[in-house]
């Protein structure tokens, strides 16, 4: 009969009223609501795809084979729409289920048939709608335009998102990432302290509050504003601690650092800072001296004189550490200057490094074989390598003079290689075995260094 089961108009299709449907306002936010459906509208090509079936309904035929077109019918319609590939999967229509029963037939009963005839089908669920629902549906929308790089759009829907739900932070958040893409530094900055200054009233998760921060800090550099930059990752960092803000925090010192150090040189300031450090030197007011030609070294850390200059204010200090670091510094920016050689050299042997000193020296009348100040230096350290070796030293002093030895990585290196080992008995037990090492120059001159520093002793 017309009004069975098999029954029904045209117009209660809903296949019927598809254009219309896929047009309805409130189908981005469906879609947006449901798991399956949600990250399609981040899909550009899906997009395009929906925006035509939109304008054209009559498009929807071709798309039909797109499996995410039929799970859009689906959320549309607020049933399961099931392809033929999916109603063939879930066993619809098997003709097995069909087989007759070989076993005793009964008549259905005439009153359980009507009743299941008048039972309507459950109306479709509704999806749950309401201004969160609908802010976090914009918010969405305001990301897949991110993506695709449409700022305006993306901006336009953050701040529906907003307007909807004031209280959800992450919208600002991302409203001010949109500001920061379009160099917007400024209104980035704004949208940040309004996103910290209302999460710390509704009490949010510190992790968003220390989001906002950070990407407050990343407009100040680009900003140039490295120290407000700085203050304000490490406020972040107070809370919420990621290596990605730390990272950024110490680049930005570092590069705070490096500016203000370029700033600072200044060779004609320099200059004078030395100068006074010299006439401080001549009245022996040495930590004077030091401060002056520190602040020389800060003007103009490529002078070599003033690290001269200063290693010799440290020697008379007795800070001998710090005077042989100026002096090979020295040395560094200066090879062929004879001072620096002289300086370290002194250092080496007032602290009684003598097989050190004699190195130090040679190499230095190497680069200027006449300097008097060098061979000087050189005449008293053989004579003290001498005393050691004739026993004209006494054996306190002597211990002294090995044990410093013994620190000497070099000297360590030489006493513990096997080879060097074996040469050092031989030479104590085999005359003859020790006279064939000492043909060998690389092997003697290991020794003689062993004998300068006063481990070997020749008498």
């Amino acid at each position: 009969p017309p009004g069975g089961m098999g029954g029904g108009s045209s117009s209660d299709d809903p296949m019927g009223n598809i254009g219309a449907m896929l047009s309805s306002p409130d189908l981005i936010a469906k879609l947006a609501l449901d798991p399956s459906t949600r990250a399609f509208l981040s899909q550009p090509d899906f997009m395009a795809m929906l925006s035509e079936v939109q304008r054209k309904p009559d498009s929807f035929a071709q798309h039909m084979s797109d499996p995410r077109m039929m799970k859009v019918l689906s959320v549309a319609l607020g049933i399961n729409v099931m392809s033929g590939a999916d109603a063939a999967a879930s066993g619809f229509g098997d003709d097995k289920d069909d087989a007759m029963d070989t076993g005793t037939f009964s008549a259905p009963d005439p009153a359980q048939q009507q009743s299941t005839r008048q039972v309507p089908p459950p109306p479709p669920a509704k999806p749950v709608s309401g201004p969160k629902q609908d802010a976090l549906a914009e918010k969405e929308l305001g990301n897949a335009a991110y993506k695709a790089k449409d700022f305006v759009a993306a901006l336009a829907h953050y701040d529906a998102a907003i307007e909807l739900d004031p209280a959800e932070i992450s919208f600002l958040t991302n409203k001010a990432a949109v500001f920061f893409e379009q160099k917007e530094f400024g209104k980035c900055i704004e949208v940040c302290d309004t996103a910290v200054e209302k999460g710390r009233e509704l009490r949010v998760d510190y992790k968003i509050i220390g989001k906002a921060m950070t990407r407050k800090g990343n407009a100040l550099c680009k900003l140039d504003n490295l120290e407000d930059a700085i203050e304000v990752y490490a406020k972040s960092l107070m809370e919420h601690r990621t290596a990605d803000t730390l990272k950024r925090k110490d680049e930005t010192e570092r590069t705070l650092k490096e500016r203000n150090r370029v700033a600072y040189l200044d060779p004609v300031k320099a200059d004078a800072a030395r100068e006074e450090g010299n006439e401080l030197f001549k009245q022996q007011k040495f930590p004077e001296a030091v401060e002056r030609y520190t602040e020389a070294i800060n003007r103009d850390p490529e002078d070599h004189r003033v690290y001269s200059n200063r290693a010799a204010c440290y020697t008379k200090l007795t800070a001998f550490n710090e005077a042989t670091k100026d002096a090979e510094t020295c040395i560094k920016l200066k090879p062929d200057w004879s001072k620096g050689y002289t300086r370290k050299g002194h250092v080496e042997f007032f602290t009684k490094q003598f097989d050190k000193a004699l190195e130090t020296y040679q190499l230095g009348l190497s680069k200027d074989p006449e300097n008097e100040e060098l061979k000087d230096g050189y005449r008293r350290t053989v004579l003290e390598i001498q005393k050691g070796q004739t026993g004209q030293v006494d054996e306190e002093e002597m211990k002294q003079r090995q044990s410093r030895a013994m620190q000497d990585p070099d000297i360590q290196n030489i006493l513990q290689d096997p080879v060097m080992r074996q040469v050092l008995n031989d030479m104590s037990n085999d005359p003859k075995a020790a006279a064939e090492h000492q043909k060998n120059a690389m092997i003697m001159a290991k020794i003689q260094k062993l004998i300068n520093a006063g481990i070997v002793q020749t008498r």
